[in-house]
């Protein structure tokens, strides 16, 4: 599970030109939800978010409270893009969890927000919509959260990099297991000095991957 915490002066959120949610000082958390998310890592980013120190104490001393501390709104986005992996240009996300999974496990995230805070100063968005999120940055500060099981295999984009191509050269090892095992099959074909160039170039048509 990876979370975007933004500290914000306000923010909102517009359906189709209407505004269905909004705060005033807090915290907008943009969410995205892995394939191998459970209810132990809904635990630990819960108390991961609404633990974080991005506010100062009465005295102005920054990085002293959290959004709990000082009794702040909390804005959640449901946001799959976060589990994005680049292949090349393209972004893919085979790493977030399924539409029909994923409305149920993030309602799990709102409803644990909630029994760990205030209801009511908890709001959302709308899964699966289209939105336009309007966030006004104080600060600006930004803070990454990741829960322990999905960083410690893809916090360091030179280990994820790493993961990747590892699963690469497994799937070209699938791929190219059949035409090998072919290429050996046919290889003494190549010894019948006998056959013709017509049916070597056959032989060698069917090779191609």
């Amino acid at each position: 599970m990876k979370a975007v915490v933004q500290r914000v002066t306000r923010a909102s959120v517009t359906v189709g030109g209407e505004q269905i949610s909004a705060i005033g000082r807090g915290i907008c958390v943009l969410l995205g939800i892995s394939l191998e998310d459970t209810q132990k890592e809904v635990e630990h980013m819960v108390r991961k978010i609404l633990n974080l120190r991005v506010f100062e104490d009465e005295s102005g001393k920054h990085w002293s409270k959290s959004v709990m501390d000082k009794q702040y709104e909390v804005l959640c986005i449901s946001q799959f893009t976060l589990q994005c992996v680049l292949k090349g240009n393209k972004p893919d996300f085979h790493l977030a969890m399924p539409t029909e999974q994923a409305e149920s496990f993030y309602n799990s995230f709102l409803e644990q927000l909630r029994k760990t805070y205030r209801p009511e100063l908890i709001k959302d968005g709308k899964f699966g919509a289209y939105m336009q999120v309007h966030i006004q940055n104080d600060g600006p500060v930004t803070i990454e959260l990741e829960s322990p099981a999905l960083g410690a295999a893809t916090s360091d984009p030179k280990q994820l990099s790493k993961l990747e191509k590892q699963q690469q050269r497994k799937e070209k090892t699938r791929a190219k297991g059949p035409s090998e095992s072919s290429k050996e099959r046919n290889a003494p074909r190549k010894e019948d000095r006998s056959a013709s160039s017509g049916a070597e170039g056959d032989v060698s048509s069917e090779r191609e991957p």
